[in-house]
């Protein structure tokens, strides 16, 4: 709560229907008074889709149909109004997609799609822990883990600094995966980082800060499953790192926190 501008924590409690099981690496997005959740893991990778609605603090399971995605956790999730996208996550030790659904939260139903390529290289590789994130029409995926091994079990870790958009059709279609053309130096590889887009009068900001490739919160020493789920310390590995995305042709300003750069493509402004 936020009461005469000082945020106030506090504990939900007395809520009624199905509570979600404990997990971690959950996504959840919301749509006016509902708190859509979905996926994760705990002993296990989650398949479930619960919501939450917060003027009646309630939980339930709606039915949904179509073609329903398998359990994953560290996905991409966002809200474009009553459409809900998911891309990419583990879907089992050491297996990864970089599958992208659709859900129609006005009547529940899931939809597999299938976005063309870019034209100027492949298609956004299997990955988890990576940000998928809505500017206007568009939703920016950057970075992650891939898996390099063909053997699920022989984890090849690959961290990624990789950027695509992916343009959306009003009503329920993508277009197509692109590869923008950036300026200035990109953000080292890394996943399980944030990213929050910014807006303003000239342009749009995709801003991305912290998280992990491959060594411990100290930046010491070598990677181990128990630093994956312990938080970066602040400014690793470098960053906050942002790109601008406005009408400006060619743009670049660099300082030694922030490095911002323009689409190269005008047309592409404000999206």
């Amino acid at each position: 709560n936020i009461k005469h501008g000082r945020p106030r924590w506090k504990r939900v409690a007395g809520w009624t229907g199905p509570v979600p099981r404990p997990r971690h690496g959950h996504r959840a997005v919301a749509i006016k008074e509902l708190m859509v959740v979905f996926g994760g893991g705990n002993e296990g990778i989650v398949d479930e889709l619960h919501v939450y609605n917060t003027a009646t603090n309630q939980w339930f399971i709606p039915a949904v149909r179509g073609d329903v995605p398998p359990g994953c956790a560290a996905y991409g999730f966002v809200c474009d109004g009553t459409r809900l996208l998911v891309f990419g996550g583990m879907v089992e030790y050491g297996k990864y997609s970089n599958d992208l659904y659709e859900l129609q939260a006005s009547r529940w139903e899931w939809k597999r799609l299938k976005a063309k390529a870019p034209k100027n290289g492949p298609p956004p590789c299997p990955r988890l822990g990576h940000s998928f994130s809505l500017i206007g029409s568009r939703c920016y995926l950057f970075g992650g883990l891939a898996n390099d091994s063909e053997d699920p079990k022989n984890n090849i870790p690959r961290y990624l600094n990789d950027l695509y958009s992916l343009e959306l059709r009003p009503g329920s279609s993508v277009v197509g995966w692109e590869i923008p053309m950036t300026l200035g130096q990109p953000p080292p590889p890394r996943e399980s980082h944030t990213a929050v887009a910014t807006t303003g009068r000239t342009a749009n900001k995709l801003i991305i800060y912290g998280g992990m490739s491959g060594i411990n919160i100290c930046g010491r020493g070598a990677f181990s499953e128990v630093s994956a789920f312990k938080t970066c310390l602040p400014g690793f590995p470098g960053a906050p790192c942002a790109i601008k995305i406005s009408k400006v042709r060619h743009l670049f300003v660099k300082s030694t926190e922030t490095c911002v750069c323009a689409s190269t493509d005008p047309s592409r402004a404000n999206h």
